[in-house]
């Protein structure tokens, strides 16, 4: 379920696998009980969750003073969260900012609106994958329910292997997941800047050779690339 990448008396980071739940069902434990089982934590508080289909990098707060400071720093947007998602290579632009409000659509999906009263806030660059893909760097800047897989769709570059919003599929290509993860994150804790990077390690086109060549072209530190400063949303 889960792959451990830091431990401390504070918090944790783990890097979820894709396909599992947060929440659990009735074959398997949620994600946190599942974290405490296998470490033996009894304290063990969520900050943030990642869909179903996304893998990668999540904290978990140990303490309830631990609490109380990142759940400020994320709802003050102060938490950098950087994603990797593979989708169609012929996106209405291969790098910028899409915001809008997000509007419930049918079926559990979500819909990008032209207004910006309470607007998502989304950045990415990209580069050419193979034929048919493209990978995109993404940056959040606000935190709403299937932000980067609407933000991506808004662009004609769904997420590869996402049910939900990518319909259609290049000729030859064959998903074996969905192709979002939560790639790196930075955060201060006691006034002790910490920074994860955490490649995927599964999905055959995260792990071809392609993939890699792709990401060094990006860069594979995020912070080394210039993103704007940070926006409020309103």
């Amino acid at each position: 379920m889960f792959t451990l990448i830091h431990t401390s008396d504070e918090f944790i980071v783990i890097s979820k696998k894709a396909g599992v739940s947060f929440h659990g069902d009735d074959t398997a434990m949620s994600l946190d009980d599942a974290i405490r089982a296998q470490l033996g934590i009894t304290e063990l508080y969520a900050l943030h969750r990642l869909d179903n289909l996304t893998s990668g990098l999540l904290v978990f707060a140990r303490t309830r003073a631990a609490v109380r400071e990142l759940a400020a720093q994320f709802r003050l947007r102060q938490i950098e969260k950087f994603y990797l998602a593979i989708g169609g290579s012929h996106p209405k632009k291969k790098q910028g900012l899409v915001m809008g409000d997000m509007k419930k659509g049918r079926n559990g999906t979500w819909i990008l609106a032209h207004t910006h009263a309470r607007p998502a806030i989304t950045r990415f660059y990209s580069t050419s994958l193979q034929p048919g893909l493209r990978l995109y760097l993404v940056r959040l800047y606000t935190g709403r329910t299937h932000q980067i897989r609407v933000a991506l769709k808004s662009v004609s570059a769904p997420v590869l292997g996402d049910t939900q919003y990518c319909k259609k599929i290049p000729v030859g290509i064959e998903p074996d997941r969905g192709y979002l993860h939560s790639y790196a994150l930075a955060f201060t804790l006691g006034g002790v800047r910490y920074k994860f990077i955490n490649p995927p390690d599964e999905g055959r086109y995260f792990l071809s050779t392609e993939f890699k060549e792709a990401l060094a072209r990006l860069g594979e530190d995020p912070w080394t690339l210039k993103w704007p400063g940070r926006m409020e949303s309103h």
